[in-house]
């Protein structure tokens, strides 16, 4: 899986960061991706910053990989 947030959608409320420090940090009061942690992730929490994002800013993909696994 692959995570990325939108900057642009982004208005620093935290959550992201909260639910998922080791994924999600904040950049200039934004919220932001920790460079080298877009695809080693702890899956529940991603999964649960995104769902909780109040601006729908973070985005989940599945990877090519995933997909011919499961």
């Amino acid at each position: 899986m692959r995570i990325s947030l939108d900057p642009e959608q982004c208005y620093g409320s935290g959550d992201c960061v909260h639910r998922a420090p080791s994924v999600f940090t904040k950049v200039d009061g934004l919220g932001a991706v920790i460079p080298g942690r877009e695809y080693d992730v702890d899956a529940p929490r991603v999964r649960e910053a995104a769902e909780g994002c109040p601006s729908a800013a973070i985005t989940i993909t599945r990877t090519d990989t995933e997909g011919a696994r499961g």
